[in-house]
């Protein structure tokens, strides 16, 4: 029998050896199933499903311990640890961890999962034969995917990001008790930031297409984020030294996004509503707080 790393296995118990544990007959070599890798009590004779993996001085060993995802497999996994050169460690449900290369994780390092975010991966192994994890893409989720309901259009779910671009962000939303999810992508126009790797993120149903994908906001729709946005800026100017502000229509888009982390448009809406509303006013390329007594002078 050809011993896998990664995979699952039935193998007889052959020996007991203190301290170390039993090793189990895997016909061309024995391998260890330490004392700390028992989940219940064996014997010699008996028969055990063991996963197999390499330690820590690289040698075949097994556990019964059951992992989140044998070799081939995808799983969403918790990021346990980062490292700047290596990349980062995913729990696997052992109590040691998979690695996810540096190389498989986007360029720039922003962009890079965080202590506690979840990546879908698959597990494979290196031109070793260790273990390691590769990034899961369209190929390994599409068949686990499903289409999205029509009656998820303008609704808000939660999201995990498994392609962050600079054009927009795939994420897979979570199905809940329905199933594993549906894909969907958030265009770079309708995200208020850049999203990493892994990170989870409240998104709008704003279109289901045809193939049951989703198009994704992260924005409320106008009327509600006009409100929204607009106290947001009232809320900058009044804590601003002479309730003023350097922004105005006039600012460039660039600028707005970095600031206020909203659209032009969206931008150009608030002020309107406060406008509108007599609570503040444009002068050149400023924008300034109506004071309280002129506005109510001004409803008299």
């Amino acid at each position: 029998m050809s011993l896998i790393a990664g995979t699952l296995t039935k193998l007889v118990v052959s020996r007991e050896v203190s301290p170390y544990g039993y090793f189990l007959d895997g016909e061309d070599r024995d391998v260890l199933l330490h004392y700390s890798e028992l989940t219940e009590k064996v014997k010699p004779g008996d028969t055990v499903e063991v996963f197999i993996f390499f330690d820590t001085e690289d040698r075949l060993a097994a556990t019964m311990k059951k992992p989140y995802l044998t070799l081939g497999e995808t799983a969403k996994l918790e990021v346990a640890d980062v490292h700047p050169r290596l990349g980062c460690f995913l729990e696997m449900g052992l109590g040691r961890q998979l690695l996810l290369p540096i190389r498989e994780l986007p360029e720039m390092r922003e962009l890079h999962p965080q202590v506690g975010d979840h990546v879908f991966v698959l597990m494979e192994h290196d031109k070793q034969g260790r273990l390691r994890a590769k990034l899961a893409g369209e190929q390994e989720l599409a068949p686990l995917a499903f289409h999205a309901p029509e009656s998820w259009k303008g609704q808000w779910f939660t999201a995990l990001v498994y392609k962050p671009l600079q054009m927009g962000t795939f994420v897979i939303i979570d199905g809940g008790v329905i199933g594993f999810g549906a894909i969907g992508m958030i265009h770079s126009s309708e995200r208020t930031r850049m999203l990493r790797l892994g990170e989870e993120v409240k998104v709008r149903v704003s279109h289901i297409r045809e193939d049951g994908r989703v198009n994704l906001s992260m924005v409320p729709q106008k009327e509600i984020g006009r409100t929204d946005d607009a106290d947001r800026l009232l809320a900058f100017l009044e804590e601003r030294p002479g309730h003023a502000m350097p922004y105005s229509d006039e600012t460039p888009p660039d600028i707005i996004k970095q600031r206020f982390g909203i659209s032009k448009s969206a931008f150009k809406r608030a002020l309107g509503k406060l406008m509108k509303d007599g609570l503040v006013t444009q002068k050149e390329s400023w924008t300034y707080m109506v004071k309280q007594e002129e506005n109510s002078g001004s409803n008299e």
